[in-house]
């Protein structure tokens, strides 16, 4: 019994030092990485459809207006999509841009099988990156897409209410990219295939969505 004795405690020293080192491993992964941040002075572009519309933009699909709306972010004015037959309807402003921060307000009106509205950066040819969230959905996801949608990343979400406003930000620094909804750092990721592009919007299917205060940092 007595010779026993060092060996149990040899062996219990040692669970507990793995389970400790187990416990800090998994603070780690979970915890917020550093956010993402351009340099301050940066060119800054804003969007909120009062004085100006959507001319010199470029409407890849979709039917994309500018409306009169009670209730909006700012103003009076908001820019909303109607098309509710495309698989993705996708505007985009005219400037390109390599690192870049976006951030829009999006207002999920209706639809039955999609009720989104995202960001979409780094537009080049009819590729993109895209953050999306979905008012019929608890997650939050980054697509990559070249003639089909690749999921990138995804967290889960509570469901952005239908009929009232929400946010988006989207950093994308390198082939680093994060995102926010509702002002909280949900997503995380690398990807290098689009270095450089365009900015705009983006819905889905029978989507009807407003959007107000676009503003691109780049």
């Amino acid at each position: 019994m007595t010779a026993t004795m060092p060996r149990r405690r040899w062996l219990t020293a040692a669970l507990a030092a793995l389970g400790e080192l187990g416990t800090r491993g998994l603070g780690r992964a979970l915890a917020t990485p550093p956010e993402l941040k351009l340099p301050e002075g940066v060119p800054q572009t804003v969007f909120d459809f009062e004085a100006e519309g959507i001319e010199g933009w470029t409407t890849v699909a979709g039917q994309w207006a500018v409306e009169a709306m009670a209730g909006a972010p700012s103003g009076q004015r908001v820019l909303v999509q109607r098309e509710t037959k495309n698989e993705f309807n996708v505007i985009v402003a005219p400037a390109s841009y390599t690192d870049v921060e976006v951030t829009m307000k999006f207002k999920p009106i209706s639809g039955r099988e999609d009720a989104s509205g995202g960001i979409v950066f780094r537009f080049a040819e009819g590729k993109y990156y895209v953050v999306r969230a979905n008012a019929l959905e608890n997650n939050f996801r980054l697509y990559h897409y070249d003639r089909s949608r690749r999921q990138l990343a995804s967290a889960s979400v509570k469901r952005p209410a239908l009929g009232q406003w929400h946010s988006v930000r989207v950093v994308a620094v390198g082939d680093r990219i994060q995102a926010w909804l509702n002002g909280a750092l949900l997503l995380d990721h690398r990807d290098a295939r689009l270095p450089t592009g365009r900015v705009g919007l983006w819905t889905k299917a029978d989507s009807i969505t407003a959007f107000d205060d676009l503003t691109i940092r780049g």
